[in-house]
């Protein structure tokens, strides 16, 4: 479905969902509003998928709460241990969104690949679905960045889906050793030049173009990484359109 001759992507560089005063459940920021919204449509199908975390089944659950209150239709696609659909290309071409969990980007990025769902998402994206993510789902339609997949020690990855020509930075301003990373990668070209994003910032794309960033904190920022022309990196802040609800 999705919106016809309009390609958007919204990587979330964390604060996709905020704790409810109910005990055990979570509710939707305005980043995921906006997200919905990007789809043109009254009431949009999301389709969730939490790949990143082994299909977490609490997950997908809170998941399905925390959209309770919204008029829209959620689905999920699962993997383990089997593919949940019949056919996932069907059940993806059928949504509106994509939204895709943090967790383990490198193990997202091998099941997809063996499942075909990277051919899949491309072909989605083409057709007007949202893609959106939080974290390791942001990461993913990247070229790249830098993860801790492989234990609590960040690694730089280059294995995205790479629909954006791009790296990219997530929770940017909770952890002291992504900047870092991110700018040691860019500048020894082990990652291409890219974005990043604070806590509650996500970034926006149409196409491959970035277009604006947008953020539930005042303080919070996006960022452009780029090659400093004497064999370093440079950044540059970028201040995003606050969403207020």
């Amino acid at each position: 479905m999705g919106s016809p001759g309009q390609s958007h992507i919204l990587a979330i560089g964390g604060g996709s969902f905020r704790a409810s005063i109910r005990q055990g459940t979570m509710e939707a920021s305005p980043l995921l509003r906006y997200a919905l919204d990007l789809t043109g449509q009254d009431r949009p199908r999301l389709g969730l998928l939490a790949t990143a975390t082994g299909d977490d089944a609490e997950w997908l659950l809170r998941m399905y709460g925390a959209f309770g209150a919204w008029d829209v239709e959620v689905s999920h696609l699962t993997v383990f241990p089997m593919p949940n659909v019949e056919d996932p290309r069907e059940w993806v071409l059928g949504q509106d969104i994509i939204y895709v969990s943090g967790g383990s980007v490198a193990n997202l990025a091998a099941l997809w690949r063996l499942h075909g769902l990277d051919e899949i998402f491309e072909e989605a994206w083409r057709a007007g679905v949202v893609l959106a993510g939080q974290s390791a789902g942001a990461l993913c339609w990247h070229v790249g960045g830098n993860t801790d997949s492989f234990g609590p020690t960040l690694r730089v990855w280059s294995d995205g889906l790479g629909i954006l020509p791009y790296s990219c930075g997530v929770h940017y301003n909770s952890d002291p050793q992504r900047r870092q990373l991110l700018h040691e990668a860019v500048a020894s070209g082990e990652l291409p030049e890219g974005y990043a994003a604070d806590e509650g910032v996500a970034l926006h794309y149409v196409g491959t173009e970035f277009i604006q960033a947008v953020s539930v904190y005042p303080d919070a920022y996006a960022y452009k990484v780029e090659h400093d022309g004497a064999g370093g990196a440079k950044e540059f802040r970028i201040e995003p359109r606050l969403l207020t609800s």
